[in-house]
This record gives structure tokens, sequence and C-alpha cells, in this order.
């Protein structure tokens, strides 16, 4: 033991690395005796001024050999390879792995239409899209480009969509610690359905443009003019109030404009002395009032409201309410398009566009094609229609599959099969067990004014 001691001392004496190598592989320094490795102090290998000053220059991704007069030997191999820590130094994280700073995650729970939920780690810059294309996957969806994520906000009984394009931490860091919060992943057609069918969410009589010159517009122009950071779009119609720290609700002839929402304080008149500022949607968000007039006493259940981005209280929202589902419809879509503009037409091309980008797959995607094993040859599928048709089919398969590796082993009975395809209507998203009349006319409406 003392020899032992004797040749720990030589190692944390002042001397070459070399030296302290030869030590240990002449047998010397066998540290087998010892209760635990970790009992052992390690030093870092020790380098000069001029050699940590190139390392550093390395690990910044300067591959140029600007200091090659300066050179300087390897670190000695590491001597006890099982003591080597399982956390990356920071050193190698810089130099070798430059994601693992910005990868931070963080574990969201998100929640299905029958308010069952899944807790998934994602990346702290993670978007909806993202996350929507993530559920896709898990749930075993298809992709038709209408899966939204929505915030639903129990507390203040009002949700809305997340765009596309927001990120999903951003979100959530506005949420208060004892709020009932959550995210949402369900369908929505009519999330871009107003860049297809524009006249069908703005009717004549309630927008107006001013630089128009005929009094008439088309499909492509109404749009544009919402798209047009140049133009100025206007919608005008008259909507139910709530007053201040009232419970009655106020009818008043409101005006959006880019530069916000106004009412007006004497009939229909747009005069800007007549014109009160309620919000601007630069830090506030448009949300549907679900169940308003229980609630709120809302004339009628098409209410929505202005929330800023810093308020918690109901007292804080600008509550409004429509006489009809068109007409809230129209205001909603009109204050997200000013609030966005391009960036929500982006968000409607882009899954189109990467449809499109069949160059830029690689080979082994490209020599995939749809086939047809049904009959007694094989046929390729050329038609899209029938395409997803199958892909339709093939998902259906895989439940029925899933049913009978839970029925039991080996291949399932006559009454396995005939309950497994009767709870398979179980699984589809369109089948609500024990629905009410009123529930299911409340989910119909829920999509709004598109067809399906």
């Amino acid at each position: 033991m003392s020899d032992m001691n004797n040749t720990l001392d030589e190692i944390h004496t002042s001397g070459r690395l070399g030296e302290k190598a030869e030590i240990f592989q002449s047998g010397r320094g066998n540290v087998s005796g010892f209760p635990s490795p970790a009992l052992i102090p390690l030093q870092a290998p020790l380098l000069t001024p001029n050699a940590q000053k190139i390392r550093t220059r390395l690990c910044k991704g300067n591959r140029n050999d600007e200091e090659g007069e300066e050179s300087f030997s390897p670190p000695p191999p590491n001597l006890f390879p099982e003591l080597i820590p399982s956390t990356i130094s920071p050193l190698v994280s810089e130099c070798l792995l430059p994601w693992t700073k910005s990868s931070a995650t963080q574990v969201i729970k998100v929640y299905n239409e029958d308010n069952t939920s899944r807790a998934v780690e994602v990346p702290s810059d993670i978007t909806a899209r993202d996350v929507c294309q993530l559920f896709v996957l898990k749930n075993h969806c298809i992709d038709d480009h209408s899966w939204t994520l929505f915030e639903h906000l129990s507390h203040l009984g009002i949700e809305r969509i997340i765009e596309d394009h927001e990120s999903v931490m951003e979100v959530l860091s506005g949420w208060g610690m004892d709020t009932d919060c959550r995210l949402y992943f369900r369908k929505n057609f009519a999330k871009y359905e107003f860049f297809r069918n524009t006249l069908d969410f703005f009717p004549d009589h309630m927008v107006s443009i001013s630089s128009e010159a005929n009094g008439m517009l088309d499909h492509s122009q109404l749009i544009q003019t919402f798209l047009d950071a140049s133009s100025c779009p206007e919608i005008h119609g008259h909507l139910h109030a709530k007053e201040q720290s009232r419970k009655s609700w106020k009818k008043f002839y409101f005006v959006l404009r880019r530069s916000g929402l106004y009412f007006s304080n004497k009939g229909t008149s747009k005069e800007p002395r007549h014109l009160q500022f309620i919000a601007d949607f630069s830090d506030s968000d448009v949300y549907t009032v679900l169940s308003a007039k229980k609630l709120h006493g809302a004339p009628t259940d098409y209410g929505f409201c202005v929330k800023s981005t810093k308020c918690s209280s109901a007292r804080d929202l600008k509550l409004l309410c429509a006489d009809d589902e068109q007409t809230r419809t129209c205001w909603i879509t009109a204050m997200r398009l000013l609030k966005y503009g391009m960036q929500l037409y982006q968000n409607f091309i882009q899954p189109h566009q990467k449809q499109k980008a069949s160059p830029m797959r690689s080979i082994s995607e490209n020599s995939l094609v749809a086939m047809d094993f049904s009959g007694q040859k094989s046929r390729v599928i050329e038609n899209p229609s029938e395409v997803l048709s199958v892909a339709v089919e093939e998902g259906l398969s895989w439940r029925r599959k899933s049913c009978h590796r839970l029925s039991g082993h080996g291949s399932p009975s006559t009454s396995q099969n005939l309950m497994s395809n009767i709870a398979l209507h179980l699984t589809q998203p369109w089948f609500h067990s024990k629905l009410s009349r009123e529930e299911a006319q409340r989910l119909i409406t829920q999509q709004g004014l598109v067809d399906g």
C-alpha cells in the first residue's frame, strides 16, 4: 500500500504527462485495490495558453490554419476510460454538437377531441404546425392539412386557433399558473377556407375598400386587399358589446381597420371625432367565446372577444356578440388577416408546395408508388383519388389489426370478427357515444360555413 501511495504522489507532482503515463503503463499505477474509483482525483490535461487559444478558435468553427506556427501535442489518451462522465463537456458540445445548446426540450400535454391527452417532449422552438404533424403520425391520421392546434382557456370560456407559424412555447408562457388552459388537437376545415371561397366569408354589405375603382371586387382582388399592407380594407357593421364592469349589452356600429377596432358613439358615423378606439392587434388575439349566453348573458351564442396577451382575467376581455354565424366568421377572419397578413397565406400554401416539390425527394422516395394487390395481378395505382381511398382503407385495416391483436392469440373467431367490426366505429373521429341532439348540433356548427 505504501508503494501505491508513493505512486499517486508521483502522479500529482510536477512533471511531463508522458512520464505520468509511463507509471500506469508499467503496472505501478494499478488502482483495482481502491474501494471506489471516484476517490481518485483526476485533472484535465494541461494546455499552454497558446494551445488553449488555438483550440478555442477551432471549436468556434474557424477551420483556417491561421495559427499553424503555434502547434501543440494532442492530449494523452484517457487512462481511466471507465471514469468518463456520461454528460458531454461544454467544449465537446460546442465543437462537435452545435445543436445541443439550441435543442432544449419541454414536455407539453395535448388533448384530443374526446378529451384524451398525450404528453410529448418537444423542442422549445416547435411551431403549431410541427405539433400537428407530430400527432398526425402518432395517431395514424390522414394528413389533409385541416388539423389544427387550439388554445383553450377553460377559466375564461374562450378558445382560438394557434396559427401554424406560431411558437407553442410562447403561447404557453402567457398562461397563468393556476388557470385551466389546454392545447387541443382537432380538425378545422374552415382554417384557410377563406382563401378558396373568399366571397362566402365577406358579405358585400360588410366590406368596403377605399382604393377600389368600380365598387365591385372579384375573388382574387378582395383577398389581395387584406394581404397588401398598402391597401385599406374596412369591415363595418353592428355588433353587441358588453359594457365594462356591467352585465348589460349594448349594440354599436363597429369599424375594423388596419389601425385597430373602433365603434361609433353616434349612429353609423365614421367621422374620426365619433370613432372610439377599442383595441389593436399588435399585442392582442381574437378568440371565440364558448357558451356566450350562459357565461356572459350575451343576446346570442355567436360571441367572440379581443384579449390582450398581457391580461388573464375575464374583466379585461373586450366581449362582442354577432347576430349570426356568418357575421361572426367575417369579423374573426378579417382580424386574423389584418394581424398576420401574408404570413397566413404562406401557411396556407406551404403544405401544397411540399407536395409539389417531388424533385427534392430522395431516389428511394421517388421509386415508391401506390400498388394494388387485391387481384390476381398487381397493378400501379395512377388515379390520385384512388390512391387516397386506398390510404383510407389501409388506415381502417390498421385499426382492425389492432382490434385482432387485443382480442387474443391466433386467428379470431367469427364472433370476434363481428365484435371487432361493430367496435370499429368507436375508433372513428366522427363517432360520439351517448351524444344529445343539442351537443351534436353544436359540434356541426363548430366548423362554421364549410360543407361536409
